[in-house]
């Protein structure tokens, strides 16, 4: 079958796309932590897929997209999916455990395991400018969240176990991006973890349904993870993954503040100091990126 032709590389557009996942991913957060004690990880992540999934068909079908059931690469979309489960599984139940801050910040590791994977396994440049924008934000991670890797708690372990796994969907997601369109990958994407939950959340005998409380949160999580995972994929097809993932780094300065304003989350002048730093190496990657 032939392979769909990726569009030429707009390191400017996927940097927007870029932001929008940003804030979709934060108002997931956010909700994601409102959920706590009302329903349980696998629920939530069943409920969240299950939302995307209705979104993703209705969209398919008001379009009239193609493909969206196209099986030539579902050996991928299986792998693809089951590691980000695994990931989001980690990440939901950190994010209950540990701050907002210190949760992204852990997480935004994944870009230099992506750095470090992007030259074996899709053939990417780990060019020394790109090299420097990844130091640097890695740094300003650092000094933001300064863990204290000597004393591993099950939170730290959880977020550093999902950034790991988040590396490794970004590059299957570029992987496909290139073979498969975006819609057939949120739909596998969702209906696969669909199920992936339905099994988990069920292991006890019961699934909770989410009351009129906890309504909104649970939508707020569907909807916001299937537009950040479009606009994530949507910017994986449009520029390298290389240039493309340090953007995200500038989650973790916005979460800081949004714990802070929200749950009295402790902000200090670390946060500014991390999150220039990481907005330092985000400018230089973008200039880089558009030459």
């Amino acid at each position: 079958m032939t392979a769909i032709a990726p569009p030429a590389t707009r390191p400017l557009t996927a940097a927007l796309w870029m932001l929008g996942s940003i804030f979709s991913f934060l108002a997931m957060g956010i909700a994601g932590r409102e959920l706590k004690g009302a329903l349980d990880v696998f629920e939530i992540m069943t409920w969240r897929s299950v939302i995307g999934l209705v979104i993703v068909v209705a969209v398919a079908r008001a379009t009239g997209a193609r493909r969206l059931l196209a099986t030539d690469q579902l050996h991928w979309h299986a792998l693809r999916n089951t590691v980000h489960f695994a990931g989001q599984g980690l990440w939901f139940w950190a994010l209950m455990v540990i701050p907002l801050a210190q949760l992204f910040a852990l997480e935004f590791t994944s870009p230099i395991w992506v750095m470090l994977m992007a030259p074996l396994l899709l053939g990417e440049r780990l060019t020394r400018v790109r090299a420097l924008a990844a130091a640097l934000g890695f740094a300003g991670v650092l000094i933001v969240a300064r863990p204290d890797f000597g004393h591993m708690d099950p939170g730290v372990a959880a977020a550093l176990g999902a950034a790991v796994c988040f590396a490794c969907n970004i590059i299957l997601t570029k992987r496909l991006t290139g073979k498969a369109t975006i819609l057939s990958i949120l739909f596998w994407q969702t209906a696969m973890q669909s199920v992936f939950g339905l099994i988990c959340a069920g292991w006890d005998g019961q699934v909770a349904v989410p009351g009129p409380a906890e309504l909104p949160w649970i939508a707020i999580v569907g909807v916001g993870g299937l537009v950040a995972h479009f606009s994530l994929t949507k910017a994986l097809s449009l520029a390298p993954a290389g240039f493309v993932i340090p953007i995200d780094f500038a989650r973790l300065p916005l979460a800081a503040v949004l714990g802070f304003v929200l749950y009295a989350e402790a902000l200090e002048i670390a946060v500014v100091v991390g999150g220039a730093l990481i907005f330092l190496g985000n400018i230089i990657n973008i200039r880089y990126g558009a030459r």
